[in-house]
């Protein structure tokens, strides 16, 4: 019947080796297929029949396409990654002076118009409005 139950002992150092490197090379190979697909859509140069054709192409041929895509538009792909996060970090300054309410930055005389507000309206002691003067000012 050959039914051999194999331990863990039974199984070799190497093929150990063998079975990680295969595992991890497939998510990699995992990880550059939604890289390139991210990048086809992210692509602003292309049209849309461009976009549907190279979707296509690394979807129904993955093996060819992905290769194809890396060699024909991979020096492009880092360039719109920068692009992308640039893109992001502005905004997210963007959302930060406006939350923040220091939009552009805000001059010297704004911020001593508003603290001579505050010191009006008794929100801020003498003492305390001129070591916020000297701030503003150093």
């Amino acid at each position: 019947m050959g039914g051999h139950v194999y331990l863990a002992y039974d199984y070799p150092v190497l093929g150990a080796f063998w079975t990680a490197m295969w595992v991890f090379l497939w998510v990699l190979w995992i990880f550059l297929l939604f890289r390139i697909v991210v990048d086809i859509f992210r692509d602003d140069s292309m049209s849309g029949w461009a976009k549907t054709g190279w979707l296509l192409f690394v979807l129904l041929l993955p093996f060819l396409g992905v290769f194809v895509y890396v060699v024909a538009r991979g020096t492009g792909m880092g360039r719109r990654e920068q692009h992308h996060v640039e893109q992001q970090q502005k905004a997210f300054d963007s959302y930060i002076r406006k939350t923040a309410g220091t939009q552009g930055g805000a001059s010297h005389t704004d911020q001593l118009d508003r603290l001579a507000q505050l010191r009006a309206d008794g929100t801020l002691s003498e003492e305390e409005f001129q070591k916020a003067k000297q701030k503003v000012l150093s």
